[in-house]
């Protein structure tokens, strides 16, 4: 996905499919500049790629870690693969009975929360004068047209929040970077940690190993223009109902 040789950034470098991401753009275009950002090193960091720590809670490590773009220059990509759907005091909630303060704040402050800050200080560092591109990792889940079986309310509804946050993003960002791009995407069922407790139920052909799911995402967001911002896209390019 060639974007004119800024600089590419993946947030969550240190997952699944974050790992995947760095490492298709590590071996498609092995001189970009690339900065992996994550909570702690990766274990297999391409050569190429510079790190650098950051919490999703923690805004002074996003500042921090946005900073180092001052030194590799302006970025025409960045991929905020991050989530948590279970984990760290969450669970996914069958029932209303099962809502709590607690987890509903903790799967916002992850889900939402987190990404928003992210693109606070991420958004002013986009490349002025050419495309570029800032996408967000959401859920087919946080649809509110495309939801008919419930449950999964703090996922769901965080994930639907930061949908709404990509769309107002890209609204103030189209005022300053014309060619700029601003999305949400929908990865489809990855096989990585986040999914693997309800991986049972999913077809074979439908759970994707994480190469293939970066592929993808790549192909859809190299297709994009400035007129597709402030859209929720599919792994297949297909939009999605808000």
């Amino acid at each position: 996905m060639a974007e004119g040789g800024g600089t590419a950034v993946v947030l969550g470098a240190g997952g699944g499919l974050g790992g995947a991401l760095l490492a298709r753009l590590a071996q498609e275009e092995p001189e970009r500049p690339l900065l992996a950002l994550s909570r702690s090193r990766p274990e297999r960091l391409p050569a190429s790629a510079h790190w650098a720590p950051l919490e999703l809670t923690d805004e002074a490590t996003m500042e921090a870690a946005a900073a180092r773009l001052d030194d590799l220059g302006p970025a025409d990509l960045v991929v905020v693969a991050t989530g948590r759907l279970h984990g760290g005091g969450l669970s996914p909630e069958k029932s209303w009975r099962s809502l709590s303060a607690d987890g509903l704040m903790a799967a916002f402050a992850i889900n939402a929360v987190g990404p928003a800050l992210v693109a606070k200080h991420l958004l002013p560092r986009l490349s002025r004068d050419r495309r570029a591109v800032f996408a967000a990792l959401s859920a087919r889940v946080g649809s509110i047209g495309d939801n008919r079986l419930g449950g999964w309310y703090g996922y769901r509804a965080s994930k639907a929040a930061l949908n709404q946050l990509v769309r107002t993003l890209a609204v103030e960002l189209a005022r300053q970077r014309p060619q700029a791009i601003c999305v949400a995407l929908h990865p489809g069922t990855v096989d990585t940690a986040l999914s693997a407790p309800f991986q049972g139920g999913v077809a074979t052909e439908k759970l994707f190993v994480p190469d293939f799911a970066a592929e993808r995402l790549l192909t859809v967001l190299a297709g994009l223009t400035p007129a597709d911002s402030g859209g929720f896209y599919a792994w297949d390019g297909a939009p999605i109902p808000w």
